[in-house]
Parts: C-alpha cells; structure tokens; sequence
C-alpha cells in the first residue's frame, strides 16, 4: 500500500498489497507504541501479525511527545506512578517488562539519550529515532503493517475475530489486540474505538476524562491572574495528600507547567489546589531579615530577588502592602509569607482532551486479566497501553505501560 504523499523514514517498511493474506494469527489495532509492541513481541513468538492503523503514519504521539524528543521510559517506573480503580493491576505487566528491557532495545539500536531530570529518559535527537526503530523491530519479527485503514466494523468468529477495513475488505485472526489508544489529542487522529469495542463485548469501562492537562480558572480570577501570564516559577503543587514539584507557568488561559499537569490527573471540578513557590525558601525568615537590615525598603523589592517581578509586585497589591518593612508587623509579613507558601486557587476546569496528553480511566482492569490484558470472558481479545484504566504520570510514564502492557499482550495472544 503506498501511502499518499508520503516517503517512508528510515526503519519504515511498506505493506505490499499484493498476495494479501486474508487470515493471521494475530490482528492488532492502533500503530501506536503499545500496539507496535505487541505487535512486535508476538511476531518474536512466530506469530504472524497485522497492525492496522487509520492514521497516515505510524507512532504519531511518540513523534510529537517530549518536545520532538521523546521521554521513552522512566527510570523510576512502578506501581505507585500509576493510577487506576485498580492500583494492584499494572504490577505483573510493569515487573515482567521493565524501563531497563526497554533501554536495551534502544541501545541495542544505536540510540542516543539521556536522563534529562527525575528519572527522565529522551533522545538525543528525534523521536522519529524510536518509531524508525519500531518499525525495523516489527519488520524483522515478519509483521505487516496497514496505514490509512480505517476500522469499520469488528465481529467475534467460531475462531476468532473477523475486522472489516473501509478500503481492503475483511481480515480474520485467533486474536485481536485493540491498543487504539483514548481521547486525548484528537487532532493526532484520537477516537473512541476501543471504548466502543469493549462496550461492544460486554466489558465495562470506568469513566473517562481529560489527564495531564492545563487548568483553566474563571473569568474573574484569570483577569486578576493576567499580568502573571507567561511567568514560570518552581513549585510544590498538592492537592489533599498528594504533591508534586516542579515547575508551575502561568497561562493567558489559567495555570500549566509540569507540576500543575501532574496534579490534573487527582484534581476533580469545584476542588481547590495548594501552591508553594520556591519551596526550598522560608519567606517569612526572608522578610523578617530584611525588615531588621534594610526595612525601608519595599515588601516587591525583597520578593524579587526570589521570584519574577511581576510575580512580587502582584503579591504587594493583592495584599495592599504600601508601607515599607520596617512599619509592618511581623503578622502581615506572615501573611504575605503564607500567601506565597500556601496559595489556594480553585480552577474553574481544564484544557479538556484537546492538550491533554492521557485519557484517565478506561476498559475496567476487573474485566482484563493483568499477567495476559486479556478480556477474561472473551478469550482471544486484548486490550493494552491507554485506553485501559491505567494512566501514569507525566514523565515517560505512559509509555512505560505501553511497552509493558503491549509486551504482556503479545507474550500470549
């Protein structure tokens, strides 16, 4: 199949459509990373496999993620990066398929990377470096890949499956692997197949929402908010017990930034979040030193010499602070401390599924076995990487499950 105005990259093979073999061992759906995988791993097996994709090129969201550059792995990846109904069920998965299995594949191919921050791992130079490399790993595993298939319809068989394509006409095989990812991004091409699938089957699936996502604020508050727009600052971000730090950016539409994209995936509408900016400083011993040193200088004066200017000035006139340090009493410099340190802003929503970079919840981890992703009342079906309910942190994370999840998979379908 050529595809229309398209070359393919390094590492990229072309189905032929010629001598098109109408029954396989294995079908599986989506070219993504967890799809490729599984894909990949069952080839190994001396299956033969088809991947179908309705996209024009395989691996489009590891293309685009990590800046162009790929955070492939982390090397920290278990359990408790993930959440899930179930938080016991991507365990057996992760433990069999580890961020060093996937390191390997990497260098087995020459690939640069690095570990950037937290456990972080990129490319050196492009993401295309991974999805090149997936395709050479599917190609010498004997899989066939068809692009710009789309999925019309998916039928159960004595045998197995039975998928109808809108332009090759229908495919059979024993087993079928829906890796066709969530909402997210839907300009990459997201849809809601796999949910359909398992609705289709009988398996429940949890609900779904945007994850990873900026947070937007109410017109009053983003209008209070907008000189800070553009400005950058290390934080804690937590909401209840949960917390991370890094970076927060304020936006023209509200907050974003890793830390705040972390705390999105626990953050539910009408909740509140808690910043602590630079959290390594104690901002009350700060004022108070310099109240004692140089106290006729301004409150904005002493912050900017910690955090951007824009960002102290709106401090002082949030709280109207005029007056010098030294004709404040320590109870306002605490209270300009505490607004620094444990800011409580209340979003008014999210970015939605347009930026946001996993669908939280997904296909019910009960209906799915954990060693196999295979649906329990429906031998023969899988389900792997995010449309399951399971979704990692930001941080290479996500693709971690769906190399685990896709290798789990294709180890048995």
């Amino acid at each position: 199949m050529t595809l229309p105005d398209s070359q393919p990259n390094k590492g990229e093979f072309r189905e032929r459509k010629p001598e098109l073999a109408r029954k396989v061992d294995v079908i599986v759906l989506g070219a993504g990373a967890a799809g490729l995988m599984a894909a990949i791993t069952a080839g190994q097996r001396g299956r033969s496999v088809l991947v179908l994709d309705h996209a024009r090129a395989a691996g489009e969201k590891i293309r685009i993620s990590g800046g162009g550059r790929c955070n492939f792995t982390n090397l920290h990846a278990g359990p408790k990066n993930y959440l899930s109904a179930n938080p016991h069920f991507a365990k057996s998965a992760l433990a069999r398929y580890s961020p060093r299995d996937f390191i390997a594949l990497v260098e087995k191919h020459r690939i640069a990377y690095h570990e950037k921050t937290l456990g972080q791992l990129f490319c050196d130079g492009s993401a295309k470096e991974i999805v090149a490399m997936l395709l050479a790993e599917l190609e010498a595993a004997g899989g066939r890949l068809m692009l710009a298939t789309a999925i019309s319809s998916v039928r159960k068989t004595d045998s197995g499956f039975a998928v109808t394509t809108d332009r090759d006409g229908e495919f059979l095989a024993e087993s079928l692997v829906v890796a066709t990812g969530g909402k997210s991004i839907p300009k990459m091409g997201a849809t809601g197949l796999a949910y359909q699938l398992a609705d289709q089957f009988g398996l429940p699936v949890t609900e779904t929402r945007p994850g990873l996502v900026p947070l937007t604020l109410e017109p009053g508050q983003l209008e209070r908010l907008s000189p800070l727009a553009g400005l950058s600052a290390e934080a804690e971000v937590s909401h209840g017990k949960i917390r991370f730090r890094e970076a927060i950016l304020f936006t023209h539409r509200g907050l974003s930034g890793p830390s705040i994209l972390q705390i999105s995936s626990y953050w539910r509408e009408g909740d509140a979040i808690t910043l602590r900016l630079e959290p390594d400083l104690d901002f009350l011993a700060i004022l108070k030193q310099a109240k004692a040193s140089r106290g006729k200088q301004a409150v904005q004066t002493v912050l900017s010499d910690h955090l951007p200017k824009r960002l102290a000035q709106y401090v002082a006139e949030e709280l109207k602070i005029e007056r010098p340090l030294a004709d404040l009493s320590d109870k306002v410099l605490a209270a300009v401390a505490e607004s620094l340190e444990a800011w409580r802003i209340t979003p008014g929503g999210s970015e939605g599924y347009r930026t946001a970079e996993v669908t939280l919840g997904g296909v019910d981890t009960s209906a799915l076995d954990s060693k196999t992703m295979q649906a329990r009342a429906v031998p023969g079906l899988y389900f792997i990487g995010e449309c399951v309910d399971v979704t990692g942190w930001l941080g290479g994370y996500n693709f971690q499950w769906a190399w685990a999840s896709g290798h789990a998979a294709g180890e048995a379908a």
